[in-house]
């Protein structure tokens, strides 16, 4: 998760376990506006097999569809669902399986990404390729239900833009909405938690570590000058926080709850 940056550095905000495992969130955003739902990414899902699961220890009492009815919805009120890119954590929940076969999980919702991440995907390079899994894009596309962002489509909502970085992956997409006079940015796998924030940590997934730097850069700047709140969606205990910049260049400032500054 911290690519070259040593151990004995980065464990001081992220401390491993006896197994050299980090915990992390995978923190979805849900936005109502108007007569629009929208769920940003949906986790890695139930459907994987015990074998895949147990790779990754899931564990802790978080359930997104517990959580979406705990809000006052059911999966059946989504009416966009907004993905980030389409690695598993981030796509999988979309997608379960009922009576041995594949459904969505939103039924009534469009599933938004973008043609040349999709393209992506669906022909991956070996070092992806165990994170594009086939089970949760092909019935996104196959039910009708998945439209791109791009020429036609710049952005499917008003008040919600959308920058595109690709040293992650290509084409990933983070979403910069305004609510309320304030800007909040879904982080995804750009600024995975606030442990990151420093340039140099960047994350040994990335396809293109150098571009991830340029691209953490530019936004981090950008970031601290307009007070953006950056929501993590890896972070396991800060929702959120703002940054500020320093002489070591831009570092964290505060740290809360997306509810305590939104309302």
């Amino acid at each position: 998760m911290f690519g070259v940056v040593p151990k004995s550095i980065w464990q001081k905000t992220n401390p491993p376990d006896d197994k050299n495992l980090c915990t992390w969130a995978m923190r979805c955003l849900l936005l109502e506006d108007g007569d629009k739902l929208i769920l940003i990414d949906n986790g890695i899902g139930t459907k994987q097999d015990e074998k895949f699961l147990s790779h990754y220890y899931l564990h802790g009492d978080v359930d997104l569809i517990k959580s979406i009815h705990d809000a006052g919805f059911s999966e059946g009120d989504i009416t966009d669902m907004f993905l980030t890119h389409l690695h598993f954590d981030h796509c999988g929940g979309g997608v379960k399986i009922v009576d041995g076969k594949s459904e969505l999980t939103f039924q009534n919702a469009t599933y938004w990404s973008n043609a040349d991440h999709w393209n992506w995907a669906m022909k991956p390079n070996p070092r992806e390729k165990a994170s594009f899994l086939r089970e949760n894009l092909m019935p996104m596309e196959e039910s009708g239900h998945l439209k791109f962002i791009g020429n036609d489509v710049i952005s499917p909502f008003p008040n919600f833009e959308i920058i595109l970085t690709s040293g992650h992956t290509e084409k990933m997409m983070i979403p910069r909405i305004k609510t309320n006079g304030k800007t909040v940015c879904f982080m995804a796998d750009l600024l995975p938690s606030v442990g990151h924030i420093p340039l140099p940590y960047v994350m040994g997934y990335d396809v293109r570590p150098l571009v991830t730097l340029e691209e953490k850069e530019r936004f981090l700047l950008e970031a601290a000058d307009n007070q953006y709140i950056l929501f993590f969606e890896h972070d396991p205990v800060n929702e959120c926080c703002t940054v500020k910049r320093t002489d070591k260049g831009v570092r964290l400032d505060q740290v809360f709850k997306l509810r305590d500054v939104i309302g």
